[in-house]
């Protein structure tokens, strides 16, 4: 079992260099597997949509919370850690062109020495995939032309890349560096779609606002999916959320027995460097983490 911390965005401090980088080297001080990241490129001052993980419908996170470019600030991260794992949770994808997204997870991989894992969706708000430049109704078919181009361009033969999709078409593309190492594709949300995908072409699935009977069954979609593409399930993983203020080594277990292979813990909203580290160093006590 694995654990991963979520930086805490709703406390707007993951724009604060000095916050994020102690915040950081205590996360990998304590033992703790990798710093997630959160994305919006933009969030909306007035919007339709309807945020699924809140009864109320709307984010939590105010329209002028900072929330840095995700892959920017773990290469920033990188630069101050050593063996700490680097991770979106989850980044937008259709707000990405997937050839320079490629170019960016690679680069990104390389250079921190294959620390990186992505995990990525498809988006709930509208009207920022739509300010981005992607058509909201496509975004899951357009999700899984990306996720191929990527791999392809980090997997390609000695000739060049070539994709011809109804989203994306190119041929002969060269993109180095490569990644130091395959750079593993989870797939975040609360859908059957989602589960999926994962199954499909990612290499595991990360359900958000799901439990009971329904994650069971997200799993099980997963599983099928994976079986009926010629893959092999068990390979796959699923990382499910709790709190970093009460887990402990007990309720880890019973997660570990629904099938996680990590659980990613959500930190509470707070600016003070000193409560974030005490509240980390009780967690790894907690779960009897060591370095």
């Amino acid at each position: 079992m694995r654990f991963a911390v979520v930086a805490p965005v709703g406390a707007a401090v993951t724009a604060d260099p000095e916050f994020m980088v102690a915040f950081a080297q205590h996360t990998e001080a304590c033992g703790f597997e990798s710093i997630v990241v959160v994305e919006h490129t933009v969030l909306m001052s007035r919007y339709t949509s309807v945020y699924p993980y809140d009864p109320s419908g709307r984010v939590e996170l105010p329209a002028d919370c900072p929330v840095p470019d995700p892959l920017d600030l773990l290469a920033f991260l990188a630069g101050h850690t050593t063996r700490l794992g680097l991770a979106t949770g989850v980044l937008v994808l259709p707000n990405h062109h997937p050839v320079v997204l490629a170019k960016r997870v690679a680069t990104l991989d390389a250079l921190s020495g294959g620390r990186l894992r992505l995990s990525v969706g498809v988006g709930w708000l509208k009207e920022e995939i739509e300010a981005c430049g992607a058509d909201f109704a496509s975004r899951g078919r357009r999700a899984d032309e990306q996720i191929a181009v990527m791999r392809l361009l980090w997997e390609q033969r000695a000739d060049g890349a070539s994709f011809h999709g109804e989203f994306f078409d190119f041929d002969h593309a060269m993109c180095y560096p490569k990644p130091a190492r395959r750079v593993p594709i989870h797939i975040g949300g609360h859908t059957s779609r989602a589960a999926r995908r994962a199954g499909r072409l990612g290499d595991g699935l990360q359900p958000l606002g799901v439990g009971g009977p329904a994650l069971e069954e997200l799993v099980a979609v997963m599983r099928d999916a994976a079986a009926d593409s010629g893959r092999d399930p068990d390979e796959l993983e699923l990382s499910l959320g709790h709190s970093v203020g009460k887990i402990d080594r007990q309720r880890a277990d019973k997660l570990e027995a629904l099938g996680a292979s990590r659980v990613v813990l959500a930190m509470p909203p707070t600016a003070s460097i000193g409560e974030a580290r005490d509240v980390l160093s009780a967690c790894a006590q907690r779960l009897g983490l060591t370095p």
